[in-house]
């Protein structure tokens, strides 16, 4: 049983906490991973402050390391290999059978926190049970329990602080561009939000020679990174936004991706679009948008939702791993490291917009 430190959270309203904790040692269907770096996504700080009642609680879901040991029942990794860690999928439902995962019909209860079907724990610290199991992998540890079906294996060579935000983020904003949109080259997009799933989406979107991106965006800071990505324009969000995107485009985008998740946001990208444009959703917001049905339906717009870019984990991580070393995907450009010691400053700069997606790294 291996013991290691972890970011664990005692309470909702409180910093992170770093602590000694043991890991189990993997059973017959588990992958025991050495973590290298986990990326800290939106999706942790909102489960971080859901409430749960057991604490404390184990984050991460964008994991990358290398493979420590497997049970006697894994067949596709084995140690040595470097992999990263994504969400969890049964393999075996309607959904998973028509190549979309994201949607499988068990996803809640295999992404959700959850002990084993025995009730051991798989993380304890001081003695006591760490609520874990979130996505499958709860990788804000030195080392993480994890399933065949959400750990794709990956070069030797790739840097697990670049590749760990494709678990999640990353891979949420490009796929839904590459996956879903398909813009053709020469085409438009409108990005609305600037943090690492609106910014993947753009280097996304360059990567296939879009012709116009357009940056929609609080952050001046986020902004200007936009605008050195190669954007047409990096605007701030005001009344006159649409009006603006019309301008520069002759008329409306192609496509528009809202990352933010608000309502109001969603019903601007959609007032953006271009005769027989297509608006994807990705945030996780709640509420209900004011699209104009007319300007729907009498311009052929069409409105899509899309979760975790429409991947498979398996597929598409490779694939844009094979198009960062061909040096049209640079995610590097929004990584910035720090020691899983200093999360609470890597959440206050990345609250700031001074950092896009900080990745935490264990030695």
């Amino acid at each position: 049983m291996p013991e290691t430190t972890a970011v664990l959270s005692y309470a909702p309203e409180d910093p992170f906490s770093v602590a000694e904790v043991r890991v189990d040692d993997p059973r017959a269907d588990e992958i025991l991973v050495r973590i290298e770096a986990a990326g800290v996504c939106h999706t942790d700080l909102v489960n971080r402050v859901a409430g749960q009642a057991d604490r404390p609680v184990l984050l991460g879901h964008e994991g990358a390391g290398t493979v420590e040991r497997v049970g006697e029942g894994v067949q596709s990794v084995k140690p040595g290999d470097r992999v990263v860690l994504s969400f969890r999928s049964c393999g075996a439902c309607t959904n998973c059978r028509a190549r979309r995962p994201a949607y499988c019909r068990k996803a809640v209860r295999l992404n959700q926190f959850g002990q084993r079907a025995d009730g051991t724990p798989r993380v304890t610290v001081d003695g006591r049970p760490v609520l874990d199991g979130f996505f499958g992998q709860s990788s804000l540890a030195g080392y993480a329990l994890t399933t065949q079906d959400n750990t794709v294996v990956v070069g030797p060579d790739v840097d697990p602080v670049l590749a760990a935000p494709l678990g999640c983020g990353f891979q949420t904003g490009a796929g839904a561009v590459l996956n879903l949109m398909q813009p053709a080259a020469g085409s438009s997009v409108a990005v609305f939000g600037a943090g690492a799933v609106g910014l993947a989406g753009v280097l996304a979107a360059l990567a296939v020679d879009v012709e116009t991106v357009i940056v929609v965006e609080l952050s001046p800071q986020r902004r200007a990174l936009a605008e050195s990505l190669g954007v047409r324009a990096a605007l701030s969000p005001d009344d006159h936004t649409v009006r603006t995107i019309r301008e520069i485009t002759g008329g409306g985008v192609d496509y528009a991706l809202d990352t933010t998740g608000r309502p109001e946001v969603l019903a601007s990208a959609v007032a953006a679009l271009a005769v027989g444009g297509t608006a994807v959703a990705v945030g996780l917001g709640t509420g209900v948008p004011a699209i104009d049905l007319a300007d729907l339906v009498l311009r052929g717009k069409t409105v899509h939702g899309c979760l975790e870019g429409d991947s498979i984990p398996s597929v598409f991580i490779p694939e844009l791993l094979a198009l960062h070393a061909r040096g049209r995907f640079p995610i590097e450009r929004l990584v910035t490291e720090f020691s899983h010691r200093d999360v609470t400053e890597a959440l206050a700069a990345q609250h700031a917009g001074d950092v896009v997606k900080p990745v935490l790294t264990w030695p």
